[in-house]
């Protein structure tokens, strides 16, 4: 290749020089003479050009071996210029290549960070699901122990009325036989009598105490089993939305279905505990309601005339509520 800035002129001094030193100005010395600069091609041109302006032709001062090492001289340039221009195409192809294979590592690693983020995300709300559900369930079974114990309670206050009224039975007994045997004695029986209904009062209204405490009781129970539902129905509210988020992330991401499958799995049975708890629920309001039943249907409350109205309406003001 020839050197920036070569041009004829130098040529010309640099073969009157050889020609001055008596030597045959050559194309490879006047190279030499040149600083080994300028392609050989552009020295033979500019040689020509100088013995045609001369009137003398280059040609025929130039031997054979010359004129084969020009020509071997140009052929080199050419594939020297044709390598090049190869490789500087490979290089930018190389360089695309390159680019794009960083392009895509870039693009998969963000797409990777995005999936373990959602991963993050779905973890924490199946962590967080599955602790609202252990605490419902201890709440329900707190709620079924609570529930024996009350029904055990009116199995009590059943078998306290039973023998209260056996009691009254055998108070009313000895008062007929006590009349029939010491009428002469009315008086003081009249005043036993009397003593006998007082304290059979003072029963009744403990009873009717004892009746209002266990309907108290019962209204609280009512009012926690209300809140049960409520929070069964926010778990189910909670639970579908999950199911919905896991579902979008189904479509956004095809590539993490393993990990959305052992999700899927974590909600069935999540469906089996919410059944579960549906169920351990109606069965305690079933057996709440049979109580309920069973109490009224053995007390009697609405015909005895021992009962207040007050204490009849709070016992039906309960039975209300809790169905």
């Amino acid at each position: 290749m020839a050197r920036a800035g070569i041009d004829k002129s130098e040529v010309q001094k640099a073969r009157d020089a050889l020609r001055a030193q008596g030597i045959n100005p050559s194309i490879d010395a006047v190279r030499v003479a040149l600083g080994h600069t300028g392609s050989k091609t552009t020295i033979h041109r500019y040689l020509c050009e100088l013995d045609a302006e001369e009137g003398q032709p280059f040609g025929a001062q130039v031997a054979v071996s010359e004129a084969l090492q020009d020509l071997v001289a140009r052929l080199a340039e050419r594939l020297h210029q044709e390598a090049e221009e190869r490789l500087s195409e490979a290089q930018a192809q190389h360089t695309a290549l390159i680019a794009q294979r960083d392009a895509t590592i870039t693009k998969l690693q963000q797409e990777a960070t995005e999936l373990h983020a959602l991963r993050q995300q779905l973890e924490a709300a199946l962590l967080i699901e599955t602790e609202a559900h252990a605490r419902t369930q201890q709440d329900l079974q707190a709620t079924t122990i609570l529930s024996s114990q009350r029904e055990q309670q009116v199995t009590d206050l059943k078998e306290r009325q039973l023998e209260q009224e056996a009691h009254r039975q055998s108070l009313e007994d000895k008062h007929s036989h006590a009349r029939e045997a010491l009428e002469h004695f009315r008086q003081a029986s009249k005043e036993q009598r009397d003593l006998a209904q007082r304290q059979y009062e003072q029963q009744i209204q403990q009873l009717q105490a004892e009746g209002r405490s266990l309907n108290q009781t019962l209204i609280a129970k009512q009012t926690e089993l209300t809140q049960t539902n409520q929070e069964l129905a926010r778990i189910g509210s909670e639970w579908r939305m999950t199911r919905m988020e896991l579902q979008r992330s189904e479509l956004a991401c095809d590539n993490a279905d393993k990990a959305c499958d052992a999700h899927r799995q974590r909600i069935a049975q999540l469906e089996v505990i919410v059944a579960t708890l549906n169920e351990r629920l109606q069965q305690a309001t079933a057996s709440r309601d049979a109580a309920w039943r069973l109490l009224r249907g053995s007390t009697d409350w609405q015909e005895s005339t021992t009962v207040d109205t007050a204490t009849r309406d709070l016992f039906d003001e309960g039975r209300g509520r809790s169905t």
